[in-house]
């Protein structure tokens, strides 16, 4: 598996920047459906629109998915396809899978047909499998951006046809064949981990002292079912430790923790329903809890921040305990499983807050996880297949 780590700094040289015709090179992103799929598309988006601001993309999401708010806001075209995951939990919910994703790829290869891109790139997510497939059945050459420690069945069986493969994590060539495989990390949101100097700043913003510990807990957007019923669960802990709390709920359960708890429930205990200065709440944070993501531990590898991980298990595949356990291997993380959650999160962040020596040791090594310039990388391949093609 090779590894890229070259700047970007000679790529326009390198790089006639043309795609057919002469014409600036126009490239399809699909994907989405959560934060840790949308946000590295967008910034693989804004890479290549650095390396030339003439670059034609359009994004292509699934109807209904957070993408169709999120791409447009951050100033990119996308069309919606009709398209859903399998549904584990319900048999009738997939009754109409099949159509779905038939009509998807008929819609597909319409717009394959109509923008006539010189390249794909799939980030997962309902709509990356088919728009990919279309793209192979029309020639289009595309990259897969494989997040994840553990690939799922989509990605393994489009990864046959890729061009090029870019992972986060070693040992990929399990599921994809070697010589297709270039470790570049995931694409972060640099905004996200511009946290140098902002401590000051950070403790303003959440109306928080500086002479206390904090605790941040993140969910992701949409929230995590188990880390809210577990700090709930703990609040009485937190408080007489004298711990700050920066707890974002996501907004599947803002509105029923207010609800019980009331807006403001204690002044040490912030609640959000979601952080749009995830910066400056990184930036105030001791140590953080959060959810297994790729996207997410692409993050917290550049905030070099003791963490503990709770994978949630409702994934395809599991992929977020593996996520986890490539940290955990390295000593570069804290793990504890969801069903242990409830009854032990409070309890360990406590024990964390005061053991200053492993916080040190695991914020030193997921430091040196981190992989910043995936975004930068990932532009340079892409235009390498279309150069090459």
């Amino acid at each position: 598996m090779k590894k890229e780590s070259n700047s970007m700094s000679n790529t326009n040289q390198q790089l006639p920047l043309q795609g057919t015709g002469g014409r600036p090179p126009r490239i399809i992103i699909s994907g989405g459906g959560t934060g840790g799929h949308i946000f590295p598309a967008i910034a693989i988006a804004n890479a290549l629109k650095n390396i030339d601001p003439n670059t034609e993309i359009l994004f292509v999401g699934a109807n209904g998915r957070m993408e169709m708010e999120k791409v447009p806001a951050a100033g990119y075209k996308i069309i919606g396809l009709d398209i859903q995951g399998i549904q584990r939990n319900s048999v009738w919910k997939n009754v109409m899978f099949p159509v779905k994703l038939i009509n998807s790829v008929r819609r597909a290869l319409n717009i394959i047909r109509d923008f006539k891109p010189d390249a794909a790139v799939g980030v997962g997510g309902y709509a990356s499998g088919p728009l990919l497939y279309a793209a192979s059945l029309k020639n289009v050459p595309y990259l897969i951006q494989e997040q994840n420690s553990y690939a799922g069945i989509t990605n393994k069986w489009l990864g046959k046809n890729a061009r090029k493969i870019c992972v986060a994590f070693d040992n990929m060539d399990r599921f994809f064949p070697a010589e297709k495989i270039i470790k570049t990390g995931n694409p972060i949101r640099r905004d996200a981990v511009n946290i140098a100097g902002k401590h000051m700043q950070a403790l303003e913003l959440f109306k928080l002292s500086a002479f206390k510990k904090t605790v941040l807990i993140t969910g992701g957007s949409l929230g995590a079912r188990t880390l809210n019923n577990s700090i709930a669960a703990g609040l009485d802990k937190l408080i007489a430790a004298d711990v700050q709390v920066i707890w974002q709920t996501g907004k599947f359960y803002y509105k029923q923790i207010i609800e019980k708890l009331g807006e403001e429930y204690h002044p040490d205990i912030k609640i959000r329903e979601f952080l749009t200065r995830m910066d400056l709440a990184y930036a105030a944070a001791d140590i953080i809890i959060s959810r297994a993501g790729a996207g997410t531990i692409a993050e917290l590898c550049m905030i070099k921040k003791p963490v503990i991980l709770v994978p949630s298990p409702n994934v395809a595949e599991d992929h977020q305990t593996k996520n986890a356990l490539a940290l955990v291997q390295e000593d570069a993380a804290a793990f504890l499983a969801d069903r242990d959650a409830e009854a032990k999160l409070v309890d360990r962040a406590l024990e964390l807050l005061n053991d200053r020596e492993l916080q040190k040791k695991l914020g030193n090594n997921i430091g040196k996880m981190a992989m910043p310039s995936a975004d930068e990388t990932i532009a340079r391949e892409l235009l390498k297949i279309i150069n090459n093609n």
